[in-house]
């Protein structure tokens, strides 16, 4: 459940050299637009690729956002603020790509629970209290085809034309983001590098905001899955696939149970009948200077670690749930003498072409 208290939008236009910062926010009584804002912000707040940070001791923004959440500044002033920082930053850059300003604030309740969750889980999806977040969004404008009807003398004429004003739509992706949370005013954030004057520029990160950088739940996953193959290599008797298969399926559950995973606990599963490549990835774990844990969203688990996808040397692409991987019922992985493998899919009753 969202509810959004403030939003606006300001515009800017990087061709003709002005901005258009408005005086009055977005109504949040038209259907339309209260979609459009409610679908990218929940978007940005379900990405598992969002990247973690604490505002540094000197930072202006997270002075001002004080300042507001103390009433001594009202949202649209604020907004604007942010709205004049991004437009004389984003102007100077050397890829210089249009964009609009979307500031927001909201309040998001828990996630709902599964319809068959038990008692213990229903419990801690809800604790009667929703979190408020503070957003700021860069919306890049994309450029699109339009027809247009002229009535010159002697009969209409349709012309095509290009139209760069178009705001992405609520299902496309935004890059360059920030959602602060006005309690904790803990940041999840997303930026990419920009070129100002030849130089490399995290805007989001070193220029607004003046935070630190944790890796987003998507690259620890990612990392925990490199590590667990790597070792997983290493090893006389065991079967790669597999291990990392039960790597995504162990990530799985970790969410379920808590949305949050600890890097080494998935190498102690993974390798629990080999203690020596326990040690190999902590080893790995630690050099690579993965966090002690990482907040993952439940769905996001779910769409990182769902299944598995090979590919065989023959050309054969095989893709199965995760969690098949450890179920000998399901699917077997069997060495033979000759040193080449075999793959056994049990307890089949149909197939069907895709």
């Amino acid at each position: 459940m969202m509810s959004i208290r403030h939003a606006i939008l300001h515009a800017f236009d990087f061709d003709t050299g002005s901005a258009y910062l408005s005086d009055h926010e977005l109504d949040m009584d038209e259907k339309l637009v209260k979609s459009f804002v409610r679908r990218h912000l929940r978007r940005c707040v379900a990405s598992e690729q969002n990247m973690h940070g604490e505002f540094a001791e000197n930072s202006g923004f997270a002075e001002e956002l004080r300042l507001y959440l103390t009433n001594l500044n009202s949202f649209i002033d604020l907004s604007k603020q942010i709205a004049e920082f991004f437009w004389e930053t984003l102007r100077t850059c050397d890829d210089l790509v249009q964009a609009d300003l979307l500031v927001a604030d909201f309040e998001e309740s828990a996630e709902a629970p599964k319809k068959d969750a038990s008692e213990e889980e229903l419990e801690r999806s809800f604790d009667g209290k929703p979190t408020r977040r503070f957003a700021v969004l860069l919306l890049p404008r994309s450029q699109t085809f339009m027809h247009s009807i002229e009535h010159p003398a002697g009969g209409a004429f349709n012309e095509i034309v290009r139209h760069d004003a178009t705001l992405p739509n609520p299902s496309g992706k935004v890059d360059t983001y920030v959602l602060v949370d006005c309690e904790t005013f803990a940041i999840d954030y997303r930026d990419r590098v920009r070129t100002i004057a030849e130089a490399e520029v995290w805007v989001m990160q070193n220029l607004l905001l003046k935070c630190s950088r944790e890796p987003s739940s998507h690259e620890v996953i990612k990392q925990v899955e490199r590590i667990v193959e790597e070792v997983a290599q290493t090893g006389r008797d065991t079967n790669v696939v597999e291990a990392v298969s039960r790597a995504k399926a162990c990530v799985a559950h970790s969410a379920e149970v808590d949305e949050r995973v600890m890097p080494e606990q998935i190498g102690r599963q993974v390798f629990k009948e080999d203690p020596q490549l326990q040690e190999r990835y902590e080893a790995a774990t630690r050099e690579a200077e993965l966090p002690e844990a990482v907040e993952v969203r439940r769905a996001a688990a779910r769409r990182l670690t769902k299944s598995h996808r090979i590919r065989t040397d023959t050309g054969i692409d095989i893709t199965f749930p995760s969690e098949y991987s450890s179920s000998p019922d399901y699917l077997a992985f069997e060495r033979e003498e000759d040193g080449t493998m075999t793959i056994v899919i049990r307890n089949v009753t149909a197939i069907e072409n895709r």
